[in-house]
């Protein structure tokens, strides 16, 4: 293909420079996860490929420190390349198994050759989706805890709130009384399946396409190397991996990453819901719900002052519509296994990571910046439970649903409390009423 030049500063090589040369396509770089997953695939073949007689034992302990390297941060700006390159993720392969290369050469003071010998046993076709795997493993096992976090801070609040009363509401109408922090556990409660189904998914990126090489033959790999590789990754990153048990399969197919997309998926969803309730309830103050106080954390407009918006919310709903899109089209590109290998690669890694990565940062933003100060408007909770025409629910299976209904109905219609249309229908006496209405009893009945 000719000569090309290469900035003499740089680790990398010749397809490294070809791909930033060919692919000057928007901004988004290969994510910094997927370049270390592949150094850690490098340094697990160098050691594996020199204890089965592949490699010399000099070569394979400059590969592996170069990849120590490399995994600190050393050689960062020596991974510049796209996403938007091959899509089998062979250039970003071959940037890493250059700059190994040229790195292991300075170590040993001559030439080491990236295909030769670091990516020796390997073809980007079942190195880059192991890399995939590993990276996406990694990024859901970091997000767990910060998932979990939050659900233990709405765990606290829903306690402590557990007593307060308020009007319940569906479909945006007056419903039966509960408690605040009855409400509450129900979002603990969906962070904590959150946590269950990733945990849950998990093992399905567990396996690894690593033995597979160029179609899931395995040919140029030695027997039994994608089962001692899954070890030393096992033992080095401290996390399970197996051998897939059909190459073929795990070449083309990207199942199991849509697969536990849809749990990250469920988690921004839930997160919507989480945070669009407290937005209501902490509408107003004077003109909405206002049945809870959110923590002040910046002046809200820019001409209405003293204006407060919930800042926390609106970033984390935003954050769950960019998870529904990549959802989108981490699927579409999954569909795309043309015969032997699935050649949206990159772009499926790229979105699977966003959002790890942007959940992670938006729930720890939002527990710290508005859940964890959550505060509850007893006033205003207390105004609307007593008001609600739909307390008369309790008062039903004594007087029946219909004179029920007619209470409610003239109470609505003639701007009466509930207890005065009751009283003036004489349907109870003050001290019957007062006897069935209990709210506290109706939010935990026998």
């Amino acid at each position: 293909m000719g000569e090309v030049r290469v900035p003499l500063e740089r680790l990398y090589g010749a397809q490294t420079q070809r791909s930033l040369d060919n692919f000057s396509i928007g901004v988004e770089k290969m994510p910094d996860g997927v370049v270390k997953a592949l150094c850690e695939i490098k340094k697990a073949a160098a050691s594996v490929n020199a204890g089965l007689g592949l490699l010399d034992e000099a070569t394979a302990s400059a590969i592996i420190k170069a990849a120590d390297e490399a995994l600190s941060g050393k050689f960062d700006g020596d991974f510049p390349l796209s996403v938007w390159q091959t899509g089998s993720g062979t250039q970003t392969n071959m940037n890493v198994n250059e700059v190994l290369a040229n790195r292991a050469a300075a170590i040993l003071k001559r030439p080491v050759h990236p295909n030769d010998h670091v990516n020796r046993s390997q073809s980007s076709n079942d190195a880059f989706p192991s890399a995939m795997h590993i990276a996406a493993s990694m990024a859901v096992t970091g997000l767990i805890p910060t998932v979990t976090d939050l659900r233990d801070t709405l765990s606290i609040k829903a306690h402590i709130f557990m007593k307060i009363v308020k009007t319940g509401r569906t479909h945006l109408q007056d419903a039966t009384p509960l408690t605040l922090g009855q409400e509450m556990s129900g979002w603990e409660a969906m962070l904590k399946r959150d946590v269950d189904m990733l945990k849950d998914a998990l093992p399905a990126i567990s396996n690894l396409a690593i033995g597979g090489t160029a179609v899931g033959t395995g040919l140029n790999a030695p027997k039994n190397f994608d089962i001692h590789m899954c070890e030393f990754l096992s033992d080095n990153i401290g996390l399970p991996f197996k051998p897939a048990s059909n190459k073929f399969h795990a070449l083309t197919s990207k199942d199991e990453l849509v697969f536990v997309h849809g749990a990250l998926k469920a988690l921004a969803m839930d997160l919507l819901k989480i945070v669009n309730d407290i937005r209501w309830l902490a509408s107003g103050p004077r003109c909405g719900l206002g049945e809870i106080k959110i923590p002040e954390n910046e002046p809200g407009s820019s001409i209405m002052p003293g204006k407060v918006n919930p800042t926390q919310c609106e970033a984390t709903s935003m954050v769950a519509a960019q998870v529904l899109g990549n959802d989108v089209t981490i699927s579409f590109a999954a569909g795309q296994g043309n015969f032997q290998l699935n050649a949206y690669m990159p772009v499926i890694i790229y979105n699977f990571l966003q959002s790890c990565r942007l959940l992670t940062d938006a729930i720890r933003s939002f527990e710290e910046h508005c859940a964890s100060g959550i505060e509850a408007n007893q006033k205003r909770l207390a105004y609307n439970a007593t008001r609600s025409l739909m307390n008369v629910t309790a008062l039903a299976p004594v007087i029946g649903y219909d004179k029920a209904a007619q209470a409610a109905k003239k109470a609505d219609a003639e701007g009466l409390t509930l207890k005065e249309a009751v009283l003036s229908m004489g349907l109870f006496s003050e001290e019957e009423f007062n006897k069935h209405l209990d709210l506290l009893k109706m939010c935990f009945p026998d």
